[in-house]
């Protein structure tokens, strides 16, 4: 027996600061809902999740940019959709504008309605803008949008994002109706009229090539904002993929780490008795020299 070296004080030492240890280790578990918080926990797992963490930021630039894409290019669908309307009132006007049995008052007033459908392609285009980008407009530019975290470059170190583009579909009318015979230009002008028979049979001709053209345009823009709208689901669906991968690898399944807490406190509890214990072995000693 001896005063200088406690062997059991030590030992119960020792056991209530690996208890100690392990309950501040489940502490912060459950604090902060992950079971990986920092490469000292698990090296591996944590650099996994933050390359992961990075993706899903990467997928967040993905949605905001093709989310404006969107935007830009609905409005040209709704712009080009009711072009598609006003040209084939225009057209129903022309037609009845090149019978030559009605007087000049009834094809003035044919000639008076298409002017103002006209006019209104003018307004239409021109309104058909979001933030600065007018798809309809023939100086409006188009739209490019990041379409996924690829990068398209073969080359080491360097970066050249995988993107979408929609094109510029420049319905906006000419400044001058082309001259023509017999036969209609394909093409308004912000002069055309159908004051005459004769303009008004060539405006039925011209209506038709037109109404073609804007059947092409508006099947364009329309498998171009389907396009998007399943990348944004993709890419919705791909974050939450990767989010749970990320949970999976590093979040602390905090029903475990409920019963693992009482059963370190109980260890701690215990780890305190048998050290208070084990200090008061050297007492005994006194016992002999009485």
């Amino acid at each position: 027996m001896t005063v200088n070296t406690n062997t059991g004080a030590m030992a119960a030492l020792q056991a209530l600061n690996a208890t100690s240890k392990g309950l501040a280790t489940v502490q912060s578990r459950i604090n902060s809902g992950l079971n990986v918080s920092s490469t000292k926990d698990d090296s591996a797992s944590f650099t996994i999740a933050q390359n992961l963490r990075g993706d899903l930021g990467g997928l967040k630039a993905v949605t905001s940019s093709l989310n404006r894409a969107k935007s830009v290019t609905d409005v040209a669908v709704a712009g080009a959709e009711q072009i598609s309307d006003v040209l084939n009132q225009m057209k129903t006007l022309a037609k009845q504008a090149s019978d030559a049995g009605i007087d000049a008052s009834s094809r003035a007033a044919y000639n008076k309605d298409f002017k103002a459908l006209r006019d209104q392609i003018t307004t239409i285009v021109n309104s058909s803008e979001f933030n600065g980008t007018n798809l309809l407009k023939t100086s409006g530019g188009s739209v490019s949008a990041l379409q996924s975290l690829t990068n398209t470059a073969t080359g080491s170190g360097t970066y050249a994002p995988d993107t979408l583009t929609v094109t510029n579909q420049g319905l906006d009318l000419a400044a001058t109706e082309t001259a023509s015979t017999g036969k209609g230009t394909g093409e308004l002008g912000t002069n055309s009229e159908i004051d005459s028979t004769a303009k008004a049979l060539q405006m039925v001709d011209t209506l038709d090539t037109m109404t073609a053209k804007m059947a092409t345009k508006l099947s364009d823009l329309g498998s171009a904002s389907r396009k998007i709208d399943n990348q944004i689901t993709f890419a919705s669906k791909l974050s939450d993929t990767i989010e749970g991968g990320i949970g999976n690898l590093v979040d602390a399944d905090l029903a475990k780490e409920s019963a693992r807490l009482q059963a370190l406190q109980v260890k701690q509890q215990l780890g305190v008795q048998a050290l208070s214990i084990a200090n008061q072995a050297p007492q005994t000693i006194t016992s002999l020299f009485k």
